[in-house]
């Protein structure tokens, strides 16, 4: 096929076919390294990474199957999880805690083993917010803390959430890698040319992989199909959550209809005790209980 239904210039980085393309390759795997660096580390801690198999099974007959976005390792043996995760799930933080469990249980040694293990960092890129306690607060880094203390008590687990929507940086804005990064994950699929404060080598090679002009007609096809899928979900959800909306205002609005019949009812119960009518007719007249009259004053 050609490239109708697709106008952009840059793939989407939040279908399933651009997230691995930008990410997932071992071509691109210099994109990962830095994401992974800026996102971490704040420098260039990691030298290599090697992808791993994506998709495992769990050890038990009841464990369900796990399928990660992008699974690798680094030089030194320690294990990445990147989610690119698109809406938001019930329980989408024990997904996390799940997921975490297979790069931990695969470092089980036979023979010997005094249960030494590498370090394993969960990254989730999420297109939703959790939290709205705080419109700024988007970027969490979790690990295991003793409440006591207030100390990390485990540094060889990290969860790392990325909230995109609260991330609003322009491009005046862009100080860090960090900062670029994001930027770049937020408006990817929206730009029609290249920031200037994108130009160094690793976003050359991101521009150039992610311009949808270059496909093959494969991956044209390919990633049409994903991007078809992305908008069906967002459809779904967009719909979902509007009817939500509508759902509570009508609910609301009946609650305070609610509300105002019983103040009336009130009102005119009180009107008619000063005029000297009997309680039992002006419960008759009200729908007030003889309960809810002694409560009405004079």
């Amino acid at each position: 096929m050609g490239t109708e239904g697709i106008q952009d210039r840059y793939v989407n980085p939040y279908t399933d076919f651009g997230f691995k393309l930008l990410f997932g390759t071992a071509m691109n795997k210099e994109l990962l390294i830095s994401f992974l660096n800026a996102l971490l580390f704040g420098e260039e801690v990691i030298k290599d990474v090697t992808y791993l198999n994506a998709e495992h099974l769990g050890t038990q007959e009841y464990d369900r199957r796990a399928v990660f976005d992008v699974y690798c390792e680094n030089e030194r043996g320690e294990k990445f999880l990147v989610e690119m995760q698109r809406g938001e799930q019930q329980f989408f933080k024990d997904r996390s805690v799940f997921y975490s469990t297979f790069p931990i249980r695969e470092q089980a040694r036979r023979g010997e083993w005094d249960y030494e293990l590498k370090a394993v960092y969960v990254v989730g890129i999420l297109n939703f917010s959790f939290d709205p306690s705080d419109p700024e607060y988007f970027h969490h880094e979790v690990k295991l803390v003793n409440l006591y203390t207030k100390k990390v008590f485990y540094d060889k687990l990290t969860f790392v959430y990325l909230e995109m929507p609260k991330f609003n940086k322009t491009e005046d804005e862009l100080e860090t890698m960090f900062d670029k990064w994001l930027f770049v994950l937020r408006n990817l699929s929206s730009l029609l040319e290249r920031p200037k404060a994108l130009q160094n080598r690793v976003f050359d090679r991101l521009f150039e992989t992610a311009e949808i002009a270059k496909f093959s007609k494969t991956e044209l096809s390919e990633y049409w199909d994903s991007l078809k899928n992305f908008r069906d979900w967002y459809s779904v959800i967009s719909t979902a959550e509007k009817k939500g909306r509508e759902e509570g205002k009508a609910e609301g609005l009946e609650e305070g209809l609610n509300k105002g019949r019983a103040e009336e009812k009130k009102e005119n119960a009180r009107n008619l005790k000063k005029l000297g009518v009997a309680a039992d007719i002006i419960s008759q007249a009200t729908g007030l209980t003889p309960e809810e009259m002694e409560q009405i004053p004079t």
